[in-house]
This record gives structure tokens, C-alpha cells and sequence, in this order.
């Protein structure tokens, strides 16, 4: 049996006839003429505006009569064909839901930043997501009439060009780690120390802890550069409360090595539970909590820069929002302390 796609038609050509559905597992048009002629056009209006599309109230209704609207063939080829697997994605998620629901902002929105996490690690891909799915409940709004409002109006978008400057700040953490595993606490607690990003976090093993810094290869340069991150106290005393089960310092509660998707996929969840409203923090942006544990162990910005791989006036910048003048002097003179003690 072959099968073909034409701009939202699904035709299947099996044993010498051709059957042609409104959409992929969508109803048949009935109709002997030809697509793209006045009297096919005719039964597919008919078939779309039938009780064939289920359940009116449900929102499934309202992707189905915007897949067949002027307002999505008017789109490009290529968009159409990138936003049909969208629209089967929110179909899935969100189907089911009474239309009337997407009118109560302060509950579904919880419901759509849920939806849009599963992409988190890629923030482009959500923003896309919210895309489609923001013009689809636009259609719902005007002319469907079926909404006042749009729910995603005012989401901001994930993807930044930078974002250095985007910290966990200690407030931050205390709300997170009551939803965490002590496995996963200790994967947020090392990205906070360390500035490595998750790819590489979960690649650390004891081995590339040496007396005075970790050092190891990052996946990012494709293995030709080396992170050094000092062995500073916090650090030393971190490092040393986490339990020693594999050659990689990460484990699940199995034991076993955790790796970056098995993170990526629990993440969001965890985050949904301390921020039932939201939040924009991704967990790579702990790499700019680790620049603040850096300055006030007594590392220079220039040295922080060079650590994370940033401009310098980047660091500054996360240094003056979140690190204030007198806690850092009190770690100074902390260090300065020891240094006297050990001297």
C-alpha cells in the first residue's frame, strides 16, 4: 500500500483504487472528482463541517476545523509541513480538553508551560511549539468566537541568544530541592559548584578529580578543550557527602550512572511541583550560580570568565545583580583567615 501526503489531504492508493481522507486519520471524502476541483471541494467542506469532527466542545474540534481553514492553507508549503506534526502534538496533549477551559487563564496556563516543558533543553523547539499552538487558540478567538482570549498572549519565549546572565539564585534552590531525589539534588547542587553543563555533568567521574581542581574534556568542543574547575571548599565539602557507587560521580538510585535524557525528561516535572505558575529557569542556567560560588570564593571575574567560557562583561554583570558587596567582602575575609591559619 502506498501512501501520499498532498497539503493536508491523505491519500491512499490500495489495489487499484485511491481513497482520499480529509486529513491523516481523519474522515473520507466521498467524492469521485478530483482534488482541487469545485465538487471535491464541495464534499470536503461538508466532511469538515460534519459531525464528523467529534465532540464540539472538546478543543480536538477546534485543531480539526483549523487544519481545513483558509487562514492554515494560506500558510507556505514548508510551514504547513512543519506545523502538521505540531498540531498532531497538541491534538494528543490537549484534545480532550473543553475549549472553555483555555478561557480560564490562571489553570490551563500551568497545563501549557507543562506542555511546553518537555522541550525544555531545547528552547527553541518549545517557543515553536507555543507557536502553533498560539495560533491555533488564536483561530479559536476570531472567527471561531469560542474563546475571548488568547491563553499564550504574553508567555515569554525560552530561547535567548544569552543567557549567562540567568541564575538560580539561592531562593530559587531552597524552593526546588524539597521536589528533588537526593540523586537529582545532587546533579542541581554539582551543575550550581561547578558551571559544567548537563551533557558534561553527567560524564564527570571520580577520576577527574584531582587534588586541586576537576579536570576533564567537554563534550562541547568535541573533546578539545579541557574544563578545570579549583577544588574550592564548597566544592571539597560537596564532593565529599556524595556517595561513591560508580566510576561517574552521578548515580540514580540504582546506582547506576545517570544520564543526561534520564534529567532532561524528570526535570520538569520537579519543576512544575515548585513552580505551579511557571518559571523561565532552565537547568543549564545553574552554570551562572556557579559564577557567583566562584567570585566568592575569591576567583577574579577575568578568572570566572575564563573558567566558563563568557566575556568578562557578562560575569560582571551576574557578579554585581546577585552577589552583594558585603557577602563577598565576608567570604574575602573568610579566605584571607584561612590563608593566615594555614600560613
Amino acid at each position: 500500500m502506498v501512501t501520499v501526503e498532498m497539503k493536508g489531504l491523505h491519500v491512499v492508493k490500495s489495489r487499484g483504487k485511491t481513497y482520499v481522507y480529509a486529513w491523516r486519520g481523519g474522515p473520507a471524502v466521498k467524492c469521485d472528482a478530483d482534488p482541487g476541483t469545485p465538487e471535491f471541494f464541495a464534499a470536503y467542506q461538508e466532511v469538515i463541517t460534519s459531525n464528523a469532527v467529534p465532540n464540539r466542545k472538546a478543543f480536538k474540534s477546534v485543531i480539526i476545523r483549523y487544519r481545513a481553514s483558509p487562514q492554515f492553507n494560506a500558510l507556505a508549503d514548508s510551514t504547513k509541513k512543519n506545523w502538521r506534526p505540531w498540531l498532531d502534538r497538541i491534538e494528543e496533549h490537549f484534545g480532550k480538553i473543553r475549549t472553555a477551559q483555555f478561557g480560564r487563564i490562571e489553570k490551563i496556563l500551568p497545563i501549557i508551560r507543562r506542555w511546553r516543558g518537555k522541550w525544555e533543553q531545547n528552547p527553541r523547539t518549545a517557543d515553536y511549539g507555543i507557536q502553533v499552538l498560539s495560533r491555533v487558540l488564536a483561530y479559536a478567538v476570531d472567527p471561531l468566537g469560542e474563546l475571548n482570549r488568547n491563553p499564550c498572549e504574553g508567555l515569554k519565549q525560552l530561547y535567548s541568544a544569552n543567557r549567562s546572565e540567568i541564575i538560580w539564585t539561592p531562593e530559587d534552590l531552597a524552593r526546588v530541592k524539597p521536589h528533588c531525589s537526593s540523586d537529582i539534588w545532587n546533579a542541581v547542587e554539582l551543575a550550581a559548584h561547578t558551571g559544567l553543563r548537563l551533557g558534561d555533568l553527567v560524564k564527570v567521574c571520580w577520576s577527574h578529580v584531582g587534588e586541586d581542581a576537576i579536570i576533564m574534556r567537554t563534550g562541547k568542543s568535541r573533546g578539545k578543550k579541557e574544563a578545570i574547575i579549583p577544588l574550592y571548599p564548597e566544592l571539597r565539602d560537596l564532593l565529599a557527602r556524595i556517595p561513591k557507587r560508580s566510576t561517574q560521580i552521578l548515580t540514580n538510585s540504582k546506582k547506576r550512572p545517570w544520564h543526561k535524557d534520564s534529567i532532561t525528561g524528570l526535570f520538569p516535572e520537579i519543576k512544575t511541583k515548585a513552580w505551579p505558575e511557571g518559571t523561565n529557569l532552565h537547568f543549564n542556567d545553574l552554570r551562572g550560580t556557579a559564577a557567583t560560588k566562584f567570585y566568592l570564593a575569591g576567583f577574579t571575574v577575568r578568572e570566572i570568565a575564563e573558567m566558563m567560557g563568557w566575556e568578562e562583561g557578562s560575569v560582571d554583570k551576574i557578579i554585581r545583580r546577585y552577589v552583594s558587596l558585603t557577602a563577598a567582602l565576608k567570604e574575602r575575609i573568610k579566605k584571607l583567615s584561612r590563608e593566615a591559619e594555614n600560613g
